[in-house]
């Protein structure tokens, strides 16, 4: 469900929360900022990228002549196969029920109240 910038799924016990570009297609993402909020208030923080969208930043540096050109590398990246938002739930459900999203995943602790 839509909550202004953030598209959410609640699960039992957690929910995803993503931050799509503004109209960007939910089945097309191939490149998205996520977190994992347990009902605890609990999150761990990554962004989900493609192999092609992988793919595409490295040619994209490559042409620019970085460094970046000839590897890749992000601390709390995770790559899937597929696009769009429901295959990344997939996958991330299946890192929860595995207790693998601490390890993939950055923990950043509860949300302070300021």
């Amino acid at each position: 469900m839509w909550d202004g910038p953030f598209y959410r799924v609640k699960r039992d016990g957690y929910e995803i929360c993503f931050v799509p570009g503004a109209g960007e297609d939910l089945d097309e993402v191939c490149n998205v900022d996520m977190w994992v909020i347990g009902d605890d208030g609990d999150r761990w923080s990554g962004t989900v990228f493609t192999l092609d969208q992988v793919h595409r930043i490295m040619d994209r540096q490559r042409q620019a002549v970085e460094p970046e050109g000839d590897y890749w590398w992000c601390w709390d990246g995770l790559i899937v196969r597929v696009a769009g938002v429901q295959s990344m739930v997939k996958v991330i459900d299946g890192l929860v029920a595995a207790g693998e999203h601490e390890t993939v995943l950055r923990h950043v602790g509860p949300e302070e109240n300021a």
